[in-house]
Order: structure tokens, then C-alpha cells, then sequence
């Protein structure tokens, strides 16, 4: 009785991780426009500026501009 147990446990477990796992394949990155990430890349970088981001902002200014076009390097843009 106990081993029919440890199976259904083991079969309910294994349809969580797969559905959790088809989960994360099908939603959208937070961070990406639709079309702007494959999902298959490693590194997982947007192109800048507000038309790669998926949630538009309200408000975009040069200073904004410059700081997302920098953004993987260490040291500030020099239009600051």
C-alpha cells in the first residue's frame, strides 16, 4: 500500500515540474518587449531604449537614455 502511495506522490511531483517548467517557457521575460528576446539565448540582453522594454516608462529623458545605453558596463556615461 505504502509503495502505490510513494508512486502517486512521485507521479503528482513530476506533473508539477512539468507544468511549472512549460510555465516559465511560455511567459514573457519582465524586461523584454515582445519579440525582443529569444529564449534560447544565454546572455539574455535587450536592445536600449524604451521601445525594447515591455512596460513602457512614463517619462524618458537624455540622462535616462544614456544610463540604459550603458548599462553592462561599470562606469557611468560621461553626458551625466
Amino acid at each position: 500500500m505504502s509503495l502505490i502511495k510513494l508512486a502517486l506522490a512521485g507521479g503528482a511531483g513530476y506533473a508539477i515540474y512539468r507544468y511549472t517548467q512549460y510555465r516559465q517557457k511560455a511567459a514573457p521575460k519582465a524586461a523584454f518587449a515582445n519579440g525582443e528576446c529569444e529564449t534560447e539565448n544565454f546572455s539574455q540582453v535587450r536592445n536600449a531604449g524604451p521601445d525594447a522594454m515591455r512596460d513602457k516608462p512614463r517619462g524618458w529623458s537624455k540622462a535616462d537614455e544614456a544610463s540604459d545605453e550603458s548599462f553592462p558596463a561599470s562606469d557611468p556615461p560621461a553626458t551625466y
